[in-house]
């Protein structure tokens, strides 16, 4: 799977998408393995040791934060390059009024909804769609990035912009040019089916053994999605 990013010819040192796997947050890199739980009365593993919560923050790219944006409580304002190509594309950020969210539970009543204004040119492979999300588990940022889906094999050219809810109305200070700001990741774009029934005998049997070796074995999954 490749995901070609396109930027114009006149742009330069712009912050770069970087793939998931390779931009984790320092948070979760000094995150020890077990902790103490005075509940239990025991160490416990941490979130380092629960592959579906790793995978999805490795999972796809990050798009970042094109400049340093600095917020002072009321205002936002930004730094960048004076001599970078006209004011509309140099700024990492724009509004949407919030009457465009009339009727959306998550709107903020009279609340403008950020949108991060995105440099790059994303195109997947034919038959393939974008799945944009706030990145994954990365609730320490400021803000909510809205999901949506984009069909970037066609819209190849196209630039996707990410709205946002600013959510820490007590945040005062900059967010580095590079924040990530969207994950994205490709979905095939075919009709889903949903089939439902009962257990069988044999695979109550099997859930039951696998609820069993959860709970006495480590590492379990990690076996399991390797096939051994």
């Amino acid at each position: 799977m490749k995901l070609i990013f396109r930027r114009s010819a006149e742009s330069r040192g712009l912050a770069e998408p970087r793939l998931a796997r390779e931009a984790l947050p320092d948070w979760l890199k000094a995150m020890p393995a077990q902790a103490w739980s005075e509940v239990a009365g025991a160490e416990l593993r941490t979130l380092k040791h629960c592959p579906p919560f790793l995978d999805a923050m490795r999972a796809g790219a990050l798009l970042p934060l094109a400049e340093d944006l600095h917020f002072d409580g009321e205002d936002f304002s930004w730094s960048g390059d004076p001599e970078a190509p006209p004011l509309a594309e140099r700024s990492p950020i724009g509004l949407h009024a919030p009457e465009q969210a009339t009727g959306a539970p998550f709107a903020p009543q009279g609340e403008f909804i950020v949108k991060f204004l995105n440099r790059w040119a994303i195109e997947t492979p034919p038959g393939w769609s974008l799945l944009v999300v706030h990145p994954f588990n990365r609730l320490d940022l400021p803000f909510r990035t809205l999901a949506g889906i984009v069909e970037a094999d066609l819209f190849r050219l196209g630039l996707i912009h990410f709205p946002a809810l600013w959510t820490d109305p007590d945040f005062r200070g900059t967010l580095p040019k590079g924040t990530p700001v969207a994950q994205i990741l490709p979905i095939p774009r075919e009709p889903l089916h949903i089939e439902l029934r009962p257990l069988t005998p044999a695979e109550a049997e099997e859930q039951a053994a696998l609820r069993e070796s959860l709970a006495t074995e480590p590492g379990v999954y990690r076996r399991l999605r390797k096939g051994e």
